[in-house]
């Protein structure tokens, strides 16, 4: 029974990596870790919108999380196996497109090819390089000049991000980064709907359409925290 099991399971290892080697199974997978990745950015901002309910709202919310530590760590190794795959899988599309077309076009279609899907393979690297720096600055408090602040149930979550977003280095990579993240998400997400077969001259515009809106009020409401907080709007009397 054990080795009948056992081929089982190999047969279907076998069929899953079949299926993740053809260029429609690594679409899949980067459609499936797009999604994950979008979900977690929904809940993000949900999460860091809360600055606006004040010190007490945003620092219980951080309580929250940080007293279920065991399904926290369990949703950060569901994210970076997303975003480790998400990253291989793209990476190995790019490739075995060059490799198709190893030599480019003489005229590029500037028409078709929108600013957000000539920038895909580079913003990513951009946005990790400001999620490392983003979590040694609020999460582990590694960035010199930028020292958190405790309170004695754990760390006072609103006056660290007000006391980093006073820097306007920090608020201005921060845009810089969320800019970037709206065009990888514009473009990603239409593309994910196109990576599963979701392709109609009716409705891919108004996909295009969804996404791009959908991308600029994430981005919005992401931005609005260090606007805000540069403006003295929230925070003020901090320092």
């Amino acid at each position: 029974m054990a080795a009948a099991s056992d081929a089982i399971i190999d047969n279907r290892l076998e069929r899953a990596y079949g299926f993740y080697e053809i260029s429609i199974g690594k679409k899949a997978v980067m459609a499936l870790t797009g999604l994950i990745l979008v979900l977690y950015i929904i809940g993000h901002l949900a999460g860091n919108l809360q600055i606006y309910g004040g010190r007490e709202m945003i620092n219980r919310y951080a309580e929250l999380l940080h007293a279920s530590s065991g399904l926290l760590w369990f949703a950060r190794v569901v994210l970076l196996g997303a975003v480790g795959l998400h990253i291989w899988s793209s990476f190995v599309l790019w490739l075995e497109k060059r490799r198709a077309r190893p030599v480019k076009y003489q005229k590029k279609d500037e028409i078709a090819a929108t600013y957000a899907s000539r920038t895909m393979m580079w913003s990513g690297p951009i946005i990790g390089a400001f999620v490392v720096f983003h979590v040694l600055h609020l999460t582990a408090g590694d960035i010199p000049g930028l020292a958190l602040a405790r309170v004695d149930s754990g760390y006072d979550v609103y006056r660290n991000v007000i006391t980093g977003f006073q820097h306007w280095w920090v608020s201005a990579a921060y845009i810089v980064a969320i800019v970037f993240l709206m065009l990888h998400l514009y473009h990603g997400i239409w593309s994910m709907f196109q990576s599963v077969g979701f392709n109609h001259p009716r409705y891919t515009p108004r996909l295009k359409r969804f996404a791009q809106l959908f991308s600029i009020a994430l981005a919005a409401g992401y931005i609005s925290i260090p606007v805000t907080i540069m403006l003295g709007l929230v925070g003020g009397g901090i320092r």
